[in-house]
């Protein structure tokens, strides 16, 4: 445990930025989830919505530098992808 009060608050930073991450890579993932599942039952317009959302999180987390951008292209384009042939 830290003994100096800069420290002390650094700590408390730390795990509240680190909960904010979690819950943001937590969304895209579920989103992404949700998403595969709107596509697996033929449901265009849930998974064109669903599609907008997680790409709009995706980006998101690729500004907070929580995603790399290579990865977050690829997963948008995969999503993307499989939403269009879906028509």
């Amino acid at each position: 445990m830290a003994n100096i009060k800069s420290s002390k608050k650094a700590i408390k930073v730390i795990a509240k930025k680190t909960d904010n991450n979690h819950e943001l890579k937590a969304r895209v993932k579920n989103l992404i989830k949700n998403c595969e599942k709107a596509i697996a039952s033929n449901d265009v317009e849930t998974a064109t919505s669903i599609c907008k959302d997680v790409q709009k999180y995706i980006d998101k987390s690729v500004s907070k530098g929580l995603i790399k951008k290579n990865t977050a292209d690829r997963q948008k384009s995969r999503l993307s992808q499989k939403v269009k042939n879906m028509k």
